[in-house]
């Protein structure tokens, strides 16, 4: 079988947008709570800069964090929305118009907005403190076909949020596809 296998040799630049999902997670070691998988959304831009099959890609995008935490029964929810800055080096490596691509980076979030609701019994003694700024590492690959990139990547938070008494990370799954308006 004969295979090809291309390095992105001459520099290069993208622009595009994204949009996408993710699935929010709190940490629960350690802790007396029960913290659910729930859904959110993602969409903004992004940039890509590359040569000699590396590349540097800086986003910038809102996103959509949802919680939901189980504590003796009852059920508190969390929704918060901020502004996510991805800082992001990697590689690609791939020919005929695909392409597969790594990548890893810091995340800084700044919080816009946020919404809670408690269970009736939690009451207002307990509630959740998403910090106004906040960071993470992110994990990720990606596949490019043609104009289309779909990427997969784990975010794993290194801040600490507190729940009642509680601190906890908040870690998220994101799926994502991006479309480039520009390449040069």
């Amino acid at each position: 079988a004969v295979t090809f296998s291309k390095a992105q040799v001459i520099p290069s630049f993208q622009l595009g947008i994204k949009g996408g999902i993710n699935f929010s997670k709190l940490s629960s070691s350690g802790s007396t709570f029960d913290a659910s998988n729930r859904a959110g959304y993602l969409g903004g831009l992004w940039a890509r800069v590359g040569a000699l099959g590396f590349n540097f890609q800086p986003e910038l995008y809102v996103t959509g964090k949802n919680v939901e935490v189980s504590d003796n029964g009852n059920t508190f929810r969390a929704k918060f929305t901020s502004l996510d800055v991805p800082l992001l080096v990697g590689g690609k490596v791939g020919a005929f118009g695909f392409g597969a691509r790594f990548y890893t980076g810091p995340l800084v979030s700044f919080k816009l907005s946020d919404s809670q609701s408690l269970g009736s019994a939690l009451g207002s003694a307990t509630s959740f403190k998403f910090k106004n700024q906040n960071y993470a590492w992110i994990l990720g690959a990606g596949v490019d076909i043609r104009n289309i990139s779909l990427d997969l990547r784990y975010e794993a938070g290194l801040s600490k949020q507190t729940f009642g008494s509680t601190e906890t990370k908040v870690n998220l799954f994101n799926l994502s596809l991006a479309v480039p308006l520009l390449k040069l």
